[in-house]
């Protein structure tokens, strides 16, 4: 298996193929990831152990979401109970990467405290709210810095790693080793990629709110409100399933390894 080397106009297009998937069921793909959000939310809450059981259990949700990506994608039929289809399979190594994933994340965080004394790392956690002042202070955002460099080599390792684990049987480290070379081979449509996100979910509904609250400024909070929800039930899914959208554009070489009966909804709409 080897992963495809796209053009930066690719990966430009990856957000609207996107969106051409979400718009053929937009209610119950919001409804799974919002019930996904919830899910994590819920245990985050628990002290100490919720937020350890969160991160490792986010590769088996994301498979979860490819799945639910796939189905759309492909005219399967798609039902809320995907949601948890990643638990099913391959479990112990997605349990694996997810348990990977949260002792770099803490050695990254680690590494951020040595340039503040920890206060990135305890705002961060959600243990701390830094004054402004703090956040405005050269040792803060060298902090900040310091975490994003050290944080894109791992992001790159995971990005493709959880779906090569369920979908192709691959051992933890070996997905980790492909997710990372096929993001280093197509850096030029994941930096399109980042512009077009950065552009439609964040500069252009940035200005479009300024001019909104600029001319409403009597109903500033209610017009804020009204414009973020098609943010959160829009631009969120679209995102998630833009995810699915770089796999299937960067690996397109092997079948996968699960089956009809590994999946909920894994089966053509029209045969239900």
């Amino acid at each position: 298996m080897q992963a495809n080397k796209l053009t930066a106009r690719q990966g430009w297009g990856w957000l609207g193929i996107a969106f051409t998937i979400f718009v053929k069921n937009p209610p119950l793909l919001t409804l799974i990831i919002l019930a996904y959000w919830l899910i994590i939310a819920l245990v985050n809450s628990v002290p100490m152990l919720g937020p350890i059981v969160a991160t490792v259990a986010i590769p088996a949700f994301s498979v979860s979401l490819m799945n639910a990506s796939r189905n759309l994608d492909t005219g399967r039929l798609l039902e809320i109970q995907v949601l948890f289809s990643g638990f099913r399979t391959q479990l112990k190594p997605l349990i694996t990467l997810g348990g990977l994933y949260l002792g770099a994340s803490v050695i990254v965080l680690g590494a951020s405290a040595l340039a503040d004394g920890g206060i990135f790392l305890q705002t961060m956690v959600g243990n701390y709210r830094p004054t402004p002042e703090e956040i405005g202070s050269g040792a803060f955002l060298a902090a900040a810095q310091i975490a994003l460099i050290l944080m894109t080599p791992v992001i790159m390792a995971w990005w493709y790693a959880p779906v090569l684990v369920a979908w192709h049987g691959f051992p933890p480290g070996k997905a980790l080793f492909f997710s990372f070379v096929a993001c280093l081979r197509n850096w030029r449509p994941f930096l399109a990629y980042a512009t077009c996100v950065m552009i439609f979910g964040g500069v252009l509904p940035g200005l479009l709110l300024g001019i909104l609250v600029t001319v409403l400024p009597e109903a500033a909070n209610l017009a804020t409100t009204l414009f973020m929800l098609p943010m959160v039930f829009v631009l969120a899914p679209t995102l998630i399933v833009s995810f699915y959208v770089s796999y299937r554009e960067v690996f397109t070489t092997s079948e996968y390894t699960d089956t009809p009966d590994d999946v909920p909804g894994d089966t053509p709409a029209e045969d239900a």
